[in-house]
């Protein structure tokens, strides 16, 4: 891709947002931003994702140097206000799924922008109720690989899905990047998701 066609930066090494991006037909490179994710004392989950979202797109700006807008994201797992972050070990997985077996929980995902002077932020709150999970079942999850980087121990958008009963909200966001709360703030940069051939980054102030 000629680097004059490209339209903004993506500040993560995910497959999954790239993908998710791609989809929507964007010209984008990859601009991999490595931050702390630490949730403060009393952090509301909505203001953690945000505040990871924009450092993780302030990071991939000050690191890209590129005059185009960059694109940071973040998704969090979240039970009764706990943020469950990812499985450091199959012990540890096994448990989250054990935790989020046969009832709902959140997931939170925002995705920030951030282009000169300018930065701006959406988060997207989804409701996911899970089925029964038998240990033998998670066990086998576990075993399959899919679990080790995903938040919660869980993919919805690969083998986990046989655990989703339900959402109600942003499959997308469920994802890792929600794509209604994506094209709302491009097209305030000035990039139009279903005119990508005209409209071009920085076109609007």
């Amino acid at each position: 891709m000629d680097v004059q066609d490209v339209q903004l930066v993506l500040a993560s090494q995910s497959p999954r947002r790239q993908a998710l991006l791609a989809q929507l037909g964007l010209r984008f490179r990859v601009c991999p931003a490595d931050v702390v994710e630490i949730a403060r004392p009393g952090e509301p989950p909505a203001d953690y994702a945000g505040r990871i979202a924009l450092a993780k797109a302030r990071a991939g700006a000050a690191r890209s140097g590129a005059d185009l807008p960059v694109l940071g994201a973040d998704t969090d797992v979240v039970l009764d206000g706990r943020i469950l972050g990812k499985p450091v070990s199959r012990a540890h997985a096994l448990e989250l799924l054990q935790q989020l077996s046969d009832r709902p929980h959140e997931v939170y995902s925002a995705v920030a922008l951030v282009h000169q002077n300018r930065e701006a932020v959406r988060v997207s709150v989804t409701q996911v109720w899970m089925g029964p999970i038998a240990p033998e079942q998670a066990e086998a999850y576990w075993a399959s690989g899919e679990p080790a980087d995903k938040a919660g121990a869980y993919g919805i958008q690969g083998l986990g899905a046989v655990f989703v009963r339900e959402i109600r909200g942003s499959y997308s966001g469920v994802v890792g990047l929600p794509l209604y709360e994506t094209c709302a703030l491009l097209r305030e940069f000035g990039i139009d998701v279903l005119a990508p051939n005209v409209s071009r980054a920085g076109s609007a102030r």
